[in-house]
């Protein structure tokens, strides 16, 4: 695996770090993998992958 840094809202990393206290993922890193994966996934679903229409990716939205 690659590592990555990147920069979160503070409201956001501690919904995450709630769904980890609650059990909902392992640790933040999974958490962030399980949004990632669920994005590329969205993407491949709906055909939009390489079209560049980033009005109907709610991904994007924040």
């Amino acid at each position: 695996m690659e590592r990555v840094t990147l920069r979160i809202p503070k409201q956001q990393i501690e919904e995450v770090e709630q769904m980890v206290e609650t059990g909902e993922f392992p640790n933040r890193s999974e958490a962030i993998r399980s949004a990632v994966r669920d994005m590329l996934n969205e993407q491949a679903e709906s055909g939009e992958r390489g079209r560049g229409d980033r009005s109907k990716r709610s991904w994007a939205k924040v």
